[in-house]
């Protein structure tokens, strides 16, 4: 399944009927850590925080689909802070039944430019 772009997030965000999920730390999450090479910490305006490592601790697919607590075929977009935990993340959702994507860019791109929503 093909990722998804900044311009597509950007455009898909105000629509609705897509989940936004933070791979990230929760840490990171909320901006009190994250890379110096980004120009702002936090996340993505309406995004909701699953750290890959709950993920990862998952023993199967409904385990997944409770953690997630979204019906099995939601679209749902992943991010990281470079794609990297993000993309790994789309595929263990996709494999518990989720229309998932990865935001290649993730917030690294995201950051890097002050009209787009951030929260902390």
């Amino acid at each position: 399944m093909e990722g998804v772009t900044l311009d597509e997030l950007r455009e898909r965000l105000d629509g609705g009927g897509l989940a936004l999920l933070d791979v990230r730390s929760p840490q990171e999450f909320a901006g009190a850590s994250g890379y110096g090479c980004d120009p702002r910490q936090g996340h993505i305006a309406g995004a909701r925080n699953l750290p890959l490592d709950q993920l990862l601790a998952c023993r199967c697919a409904e385990d997944v689909r409770v953690l997630v607590g979204l019906p099995v075929g939601a679209e749902i977009v992943a991010y990281c802070h470079s794609g990297s935990r993000s993309a790994f993340a789309a595929q263990l959702l996709r494999d518990a039944g989720y229309a998932a994507r990865n935001y290649e860019g993730s917030w690294h791109e995201w950051s890097r430019d002050p009209d787009l929503s951030a929260e902390q």
